[in-house]
């Protein structure tokens, strides 16, 4: 099904989607939002694909939220008895990406906002030397979204964190890596390359116990009871070894050849 706002395709067994308004830096808007959802729920529902690699078309990987909305609810809200419900929640893309098919970000220019914000809960991000990186919301008077005051610090730490969110200043790629908010940083010609390979790597890996990995590093992080942490580990553990990836592990071992998963 042709997109609005995505390109689209597949190679091996990842699954590339090219945020695509590059006129306007790749700026979100719910349509994006919602096609980027139902492609990677697509996905996750084809056992052929084993990661999902996002990136930008153009000079963005995305530059934020679209302004064009904005006005109209800045005039709305501020109307007496007007303006938007006040909503509890709204971090379901967050909990959906925690919950899907391993993914990449490949940030090839800016990321900022929500650009920034909604690869946050991705597995990696790998940026090009251009990239600048923002969580830039204070500069409009609003607040991080997505989970991002929690998942940024986990990432980075509260200090780095703090500095990044009360200046909304931009990071470039070398300090982004040395703070950890990206695990490599590669020459611009070099990221899509250097992505897939990522991607990929984790896609030849076994898809269920990718998963139950993913599920793993979800949770525990933040569960202070290590009996319980461990409990979850031990049972996902006895679910995989009766699964035909771990046998086949088993059999190329003794064979010394590679496995052939999924």
């Amino acid at each position: 099904m042709p997109h609005e706002t995505i390109l689209t395709e597949s190679r091996d067994r990842v699954g590339i989607i090219r945020l695509n308004r590059p006129h306007k830096l790749n700026a979100w808007n719910a349509t994006m939002s919602g096609e980027i959802v139902e492609q990677i729920t697509h996905w996750n529902d084809d056992p052929s694909i084993g990661a999902i690699l996002m990136t930008g078309e153009g000079r963005a990987f995305c530059a934020g939220a679209d302004i064009d909305g904005f006005a109209e609810r800045v005039r709305t809200n501020t109307q007496q008895g007007g303006g938007e419900t006040i909503r509890r929640g709204g971090a379901s893309l967050t909990h959906f990406l925690r919950s899907s098919k391993p993914t990449v970000a490949a940030i090839n220019g800016y990321a900022v906002g929500v650009g920034l914000t909604m690869i946050l809960p991705f597995d990696v991000r790998i940026a090009s030397k251009n990239a600048l990186l923002s969580i830039r919301f204070i500069k409009m008077g609003l607040m991080p979204e997505l989970g991002s005051t929690r998942l940024l610090a986990n990432l980075i730490g509260l200090g780095p964190a703090t500095d990044m969110c009360l200046t909304g200043r931009m990071v470039p790629a070398d300090e982004a890596l040395a703070m950890g908010l990206v695990t490599a940083v590669t020459e611009p010609e070099d990221l899509e390359t250097v992505a897939m390979e990522k991607a990929t790597e984790i896609a030849n890996n076994p898809t269920q116990a990718v998963m139950m990995i993913k599920e793993l590093l979800s949770r525990n992080p933040m569960d202070a009871d290590l009996e319980a942490v461990m409990e979850r580990e031990n049972i996902r553990d006895q679910i995989a070894r009766r699964l035909p990836d771990h046998r086949e592990a088993v059999e190329a071992f003794k064979e010394k050849r590679k496995p052939n998963f999924n």
